[in-house]
């Protein structure tokens, strides 16, 4: 498991990111709050310089656990604890919701889980599935975030487009009162089966545009351009990444059956972006790919803009 991972599970299959401990049945928050191993809290204590003297305005966030600082913030950062994040994603979606995956990263700096939505939608016979994804983190750089994720079951692709016609995420800062902004996050889900219904239309257009092969290999060079003065090295790495992809395209299994189209291209760049092993596989490689699911990918947004253009 990656050194940044410090603790995860997931149901059944391996998801797409690859990270986790596998279990056999979906739990339950409480059960899952354990499993996941988030069952702790962060603390905020005074801090002091060495003549013992306070630091005013900061504190440190300290885990329960094991008395570990996970970060330095100010007086004005308001603590969710991870029982907190589960309770808020219990409200959210009901009674007897179940976690498909949860876990702390980068010893405990950040945290998130993933639940699964009931329903399940059919765009041009792909079956996909809506996720909930709630990441919050604990050392003050970055926000309180909920997002909806929707995959293509077959193959574990994230189809996560921005739409100027709906939203997918929100998000909030650790000041002020966050209780309050939490339950509007409730939007959040109160708009996912609009998002849906609207990424349903965009993958009805992006099944109009037709790309054949000579054009898909112009779209995957404007996608990934070589940089000026590239070295040799950066060259032949930029044209294997560009092959990887128009490889996908033309041969991926769950898209033979595909015209030659844009969806077909997106889906190999999101194939791509979810799968392919980067250049350099880091200790945070597959925890990047997983916060991309909440954060979004810049490279699937350049492609979907690419093929709206292409048309």
């Amino acid at each position: 498991m990656p050194a940044n991972v410090e603790s995860m599970f997931y149901v059944r299959q391996v998801p797409w990111h690859g990270l986790g401990v596998r279990v056999q049945d979906a739990p339950s928050s409480k059960d899952a709050l354990v499993m996941a191993g988030l069952d702790w809290e962060v603390q905020q204590k005074e801090l002091r310089t060495e003549e013992g003297t306070p630091v005013q305005g900061y504190y440190a966030n300290v885990r329960s656990s094991d008395g570990k600082i996970l970060g330095v913030v100010s007086d004005r950062y308001a603590v969710v604890q991870n029982r907190e994040a589960f309770a808020f994603t219990d409200r959210l979606l009901g009674a007897g919701v179940r976690y498909e995956t949860a876990g702390s990263l980068m010893g405990g700096r950040r945290v998130w889980l993933l639940a699964k939505l009931p329903n399940e939608y059919i765009m041009k016979g792909d079956r996909v599935s809506p996720y909930l994804v709630f990441s919050n983190s604990h050392d003050g750089s970055g926000s309180i975030k909920v997002a909806l994720t929707p995959i293509r079951v077959v193959c574990n692709n994230t189809l996560c487009m921005a739409l100027q016609t709906a939203q997918r995420s929100w998000s909030t800062r650790h000041t002020g009162d966050i209780g309050d902004r939490m339950e509007d996050a409730k939007e959040t889900l109160f708009r996912a089966v609009e998002y849906m219904d609207c990424l349903g239309k965009e993958v009805e257009r992006l099944h109009g545009i037709r790309i054949p092969r000579k054009q898909a290999e112009k779209e995957i060079q404007k996608l990934l351009p070589i940089p000026e003065k590239a070295t040799p090295l950066q060259e032949k790495n930029v044209e294997g990444q560009r092959r990887d992809i128009l490889q996908r395209y033309l041969e991926a299994p769950d898209l033979r059956g595909l015209p030659e189209n844009g969806y077909r291209l997106y889906n190999a760049v999101s194939d791509f972006a979810n799968h392919a092993k980067p250049l350099r596989e880091t200790g945070a490689y597959r925890e990047n790919l997983f916060a991309r699911t909440v954060d979004g990918s810049p490279l699937l947004d350049r492609a979907h803009k690419l093929i709206l253009q292409a048309a």
